[in-house]
């Protein structure tokens, strides 16, 4: 996995891994048979990775803001950590952004599936009377994911250290701004 976050799910190769794994071609290709199916595996174990340290801890908070601090912290923490090496899923939405295929089919559902999971923690949100009645989920979700975008850009790009600072800071103000009056 390093590999496809340092050089992009592109940059992933059968010789690749198996020198990294010490094994021969072959083997390697006998195990996953193409070098997309070993794409797509390398991509699913990084989603898996994703959901068991911010989907599942953050779930089991109550619903509503409680839920959406957590997974919101816990996707900035998640992120913070990837910058050294680079955010598979932030980089193959840019890879297959345009470059149709089984790869951008798996990133747009993949990407699909996680913004519906901050929809749906927003929305509990609002139903819990954290947010304000109406909110504009989806909006809030766009707002939240370009955050996320814009930090990944300014510490993989630009090398700024202060990233994920900018991004807390930024989504506690989206946060702040849809909550309900007290």
């Amino acid at each position: 996995m390093l590999a496809a976050s340092r050089d992009g799910l592109e940059g992933l190769t059968i010789g690749t891994l198996a020198e990294q794994m010490r094994m021969s071609k072959s083997g390697v290709f006998a195990h996953f048979g193409s070098r997309e199916e070993l794409q797509l595996a390398v991509l699913k174990e990084y989603v898996n990775r994703f959901v068991a340290e911010v989907l599942r801890p953050a779930v089991r908070k109550p619903r509503g803001l409680p839920r959406l601090k957590a997974i919101l912290q816990r996707w900035v923490a998640f992120l913070a950590r990837e910058m050294t090496r680079g955010c598979i899923m932030i980089a193959g939405a840019f890879e297959y952004d345009d470059v149709p295929g089984p790869l951008r089919d798996e990133m747009v559902k993949i990407i699909t599936g996680w913004k519906g999971e901050v929809t749906k923690a927003i929305r509990y949100s609002a139903a819990e009377g954290h947010l304000r009645p109406g909110v504009d989920a989806h909006q809030l979700v766009f707002e939240i994911y370009g955050l996320m975008l814009a930090m990944h850009q300014d510490a993989r790009l630009l090398r700024s250290a202060d990233s994920a600072k900018r991004a807390r800071a930024g989504l506690r103000r989206l946060i702040d701004a849809a909550r309900a009056i007290e």
